[in-house]
């Protein structure tokens, strides 16, 4: 990556973060920083942003179902249980929520009408709804339903969402209009997590009606509606006629089919036999930008791909840790072996063709809040690794089983892993599984080390209290460090960004060297459009935007 893409990407993702800082003590006010130089439309060069453009209404043909070639099969179509980047792709045209994320990273409302007003405490926040709004089933949205989708949550024994929430501790409907968020103390990230699936309102009646089998039939308010779902196969929606903003939908319907396999996606694509394709592999990104009918759309995302290694989650996710009989679990300094015998940046170079960054943090060098010791990165040393073995008491190799996604690229990653750590005393072996199954065994803590990783939120505590928190609702790793705990409730609750940057980065000091979770690189978002298809865009967040996209004439 050229000095040029770096200071355009870091142009995309200090917006972005900017959004989450000026989120003040809780959600007092909102986001407003220039996305200054950085190009949005057409096809770009390596490197630069390229988020696509809205449609423009007198090219778009009315009608025509979009086909998006999906490279892995969305979990649970549940806002409260939904753990997986692609099933965001289907909620983004099915679910809206109370606000969300524009081109420039900024929190805009959505289901809301304006950004929330906070007191002065910061512990009562209220919000104020779109009037006139139905579900897809026809029942009003008003703040009965808010209320029935917090609280679920909040809940829900399985709920995804209920750390993100952090300390709401009621919520109070005055009128239909207007919901209030009463929180046991401030909550800075708050407005992030409710312009994500934190905000996806559900309809009340679909919530009493299916309960815990919501995702067999979602109703939700969005430009389109749940149509079918079919297994290990596709998604489909047709558009919505009770959605508040028809005028803007174009399509008839969006189908969503799972071809795991990147060239066949790609070869579906140029066939004609989809319109979109996700997660283009960085071997196909050269030939694709020398398509005349293709657009690929790219930006450097707000997340990472790392490595989670099972410490304690014997029980399941969300329980309390329990002690595993494995030294990688229980000494920290096998953990640290295995991670200075990685080397990120001949990893990325090899693997992704250098399309990618190494990291070593849950937070971009680019974010505001940002600082050297976040970003200090434990160096590639196979013989330090070898000598931290020895430390533990540990016999070499040092057999390890990683589990990991059935896809060409994560293969490609998994056995370049392989192959390096040998150096460093390890024998790793490849477990590799379909995605949503990955998902089943991860939260089952049915694993020993996982390669997985997190598309990336504007707030950092999104990237990191979720996943490393005690008894956070995605601490796969059945993780607990009691330092780490108080370092990240004090940052949810600074109303200061230099307060928010120094804990940040003795967050992330602690968690290098206790390494639950070694990070190893961020991505960038590469999807790839036929040009017979206007307004599909994809923001740094990752999500795939169609549902005001068309044909064109």
């Amino acid at each position: 990556m050229t000095n040029l893409s770096v200071r355009e990407t870091s142009r995309v993702l200090r917006a972005a973060v900017a959004a989450a800082a000026v989120v003040c003590t809780v959600v007092a006010c909102s986001p407003v920083s220039n996305n200054e130089g950085e190009t949005s439309g057409g096809d770009q060069s390596a490197g630069q942003d390229s988020f696509g453009t809205p449609a423009d209404p007198a090219a778009v043909k009315q009608g025509g179902k979009l086909v998006v070639a999906l490279s892995a099969e969305p979990d649970a179509l549940d806002p409260t249980l939904s753990r997986s980047l692609y099933s965001r792709y289907v909620f983004q045209a099915m679910c809206q929520k109370l606000y969300d994320v524009n081109e420039q990273a900024q929190v805009v409302p959505q289901l809301a009408t304006a950004l929330p007003t906070t007191s002065g405490d910061g512990r009562t926040v209220t919000i104020p709804l779109r009037p006139g709004v139905r579900f897809a089933d026809g029942t009003a949205f008003d703040s009965a339903a808010v209320k029935a989708t917090l609280q679920r949550h909040l809940t829900n024994a399985r709920s995804a969402r209920k750390s993100e929430l952090g300390p709401i501790d009621g919520v109070d409907t005055p009128d239909a209009q207007t919901v209030v968020l009463r929180l046991k103390q401030p909550f800075a990230p708050l407005l992030g997590a409710l312009a994500d699936r934190a905000g996806m309102i559900m309809s009340a009646q679909a919530l009493r009606t299916k309960g815990d089998d919501f995702a067999s039939a979602p109703v939700c308010v969005g430009p389109f509606k749940f149509a079918k779902r079919v297994p290990q196969n596709s998604i489909e929606v047709v558009r919505d006629p009770n959605y508040y903003d028809a005028s803007k939908v174009h399509l008839d319907a969006i189908s969503w089919r799972i071809l795991t396999d990147a060239s066949i996606r790609a070869a579906n694509l140029r066939s004609g036999d989809a319109q979109v394709a996700d997660s283009v592999s960085t071997q196909d990104v050269a030939s694709l930008r020398q398509d005349a009918a293709v657009s690929v759309l790219q930006s450097q995302s707000l997340g990472y791909q790392g490595l989670t290694i099972n410490v304690g989650n014997v029980d399941g996710v969300g329980t309390a840790a329990k002690p595993i009989n494995r030294p990688l679990a229980q000494n920290a300094k096998v953990r640290q072996a295995f991670e200075h015998a990685i080397d990120r940046k001949a990893l990325v170079d090899a693997v992704f063709n250098g399309l990618h960054a190494a990291a070593c943090s849950p937070i971009s060098p680019a974010s505001t809040f940002s600082s050297p010791e976040a970003q200090t990165c434990p160096a590639h040393d196979p013989a330090k690794a070898k000598q931290l073995l020895a430390e533990a008491g540990v016999q070499t190799p040092y057999a390890v089983t990683m589990l990991a996604s059935n896809t060409p690229d994560t293969l490609r990653l998994a056995q370049a892993l392989q192959s390096m750590v040998k150096d460093g005393g390890f024998d790793l072996k490849i477990n590799p599984v379909e995605y949503s199954s990955l998902l089943d065994e991860q939260d089952r803590g049915n694993f020993e080390l996982l390669q997985l990783g997190w598309s990336g939120r504007i707030d950092p505590d999104a990237n990191i209290t979720n996943f490393v928190g005690t008894g956070a609702s995605q601490n796969v790793a059945g993780y607990s460090n009691p330092q780490l705990d108080t370092l990240l409730t004090q940052a949810r609750q600074a109303g200061d960004v230099e307060e928010r940057r120094k804990l940040y980065g003795q967050a992330v000091t602690l968690l290098q060297q206790d390494d639950a979770l070694i990070y190893l690189y961020r991505q960038r978002n590469l999807t790839a459009v036929s040009k017979q298809i206007q307004g599909l865009q994809v923001y740094p967040d990752g999500v795939i935007r169609a549902a005001f996209a068309g044909f064109g004439k």
